[in-house]
Order: C-alpha cells, then structure tokens, then sequence
C-alpha cells in the first residue's frame, strides 16, 4: 500500500500551521509543517508525492524567494501560495513562475482541498513523465555506437542503402541494426523514431 501524499505547510503563523495540518490530515493527508523557509531548507523533503503550501510573507526569505530558489535547484514539487494579503503583483510572479494556486486567507476548506488534489495531479503527471524520460534515457544509452550511428541517419531520413553507403557497411547489416535499435527503444516504424529523437533532444544531459 503506498504512503498517503505529504502536504509540506511553510507558514511562519503557528496557529495557521496546526489548522492547516489538523485539515490536511483530516482529508487523509501526511503533513509537514515548518515555521520558515529556512527550516524547510534545512528539513529536505523526501522523494514522495505531495506539495507545497507556501506563505508569501515571512521573516528572512519569502515564499517567493524559496520558489525561485527550488525552481533553480530543478525541485519538481507543485506550489500553492498562501498570503494574507491581496498582492496582485506577487500572485501574478508566482503563477509565472509555475505555481499551481494563490489563495487569500482565510481560505475556504474545499478551495484549499481543490488546490491540493490539483497539485497532486501535477505532480503526478509530472512524475510520470519524469519516469518515461528516465526510462527512454537508459534504453538509448544501451544502444551500441554502431547503433546509435545507425539511429542519427535513420532519424535524418535517410533510406538504408543511403546509410549503408555513408557508413561503409552492408545494406544487410544495417537492415540489421534499424531493427536492432527500435526493438531497443521500442519504436514500430521511422516516424517514431523521429519522435524518440525529438524526445532525447529535450532531456537534460
């Protein structure tokens, strides 16, 4: 049975962050709380679903600060801000820079719990897609040079007489490595391969 998601709550209001827990673990969630953003730093989260419901105004650095911050680290955690003012300017940063919500408090139990499911569905799909580019990328790096000689000129379009005169091998053999390298990266045809290699080309190194 799998762990239930950890809602992570940064809100320097210690009455605010007991409700928010006491909430969140009513709905069935794990929860964290932490008074700032430096005791969030110092208390990584662990690689499990959930989010982040982040105050916007705290003392030492702000929840917009920890954002960027995360952003740049390259943190896959979905964000939802809290704040207890109407800060049009600072919602509209934070939606920019990929929060998942930006409410007002007080705020409303089922917005709040609307807010939560939609960043576990992000996250969700987030990790999905983390996943499949782990995978892709383990099943390229097993391809052989050869083989990945034989994918570029496949991927451009080339026929395998072509290739096979560019490489200096037998059209046999590399009728032999095309089928090599899509039963490897599990591809049917050419125009799937050109998409696999489109996919590689996004992944970060």
């Amino acid at each position: 049975m799998s762990a239930p998601a950890l809602i992570h709550v940064v809100d320097d209001d210690a009455s605010l962050r007991t409700a928010l827990s006491r909430l969140l673990s009513a709905a069935g969630f794990a929860v964290r709380g932490y008074a700032s953003t430096g005791d969030f730093l110092l208390d990584p989260p662990p690689d499990r679903p959930g989010c982040l419901l982040l105050d916007v105004r705290m003392p030492g650095p702000s929840g917009l600060e920890l954002q960027t911050f995360l952003r740049r680290q390259g943190s896959p955690l979905p964000i939802i801000f809290l704040t207890g003012h109407a800060e049009v300017a600072a919602s509209v940063q934070a939606m920019k820079a990929g929060a998942v919500d930006f409410l007002t408090k007080p705020v409303a139990r089922e917005a709040l719990l609307d807010a939560v499911r939609h960043a576990l569905e992000q996250d969700t799909r987030q990790r999905a897609d983390r996943d499949e580019a782990q995978q892709l990328r383990a099943r390229f790096d097993a391809l052989t040079p050869r083989e990945r000689a034989v994918f570029d000129q496949v991927v451009a379009g080339r026929l395998n007489k072509a290739i096979a005169e560019a490489m200096g091998i037998a059209e046999r053999t590399v009728k032999l490595q095309r089928a090599q390298v899509m039963t490897k990266l599990g591809a049917s045809s050419a125009a799937e391969l050109g998409r696999l290699a489109e996919r590689l080309r996004q992944l970060p190194d």
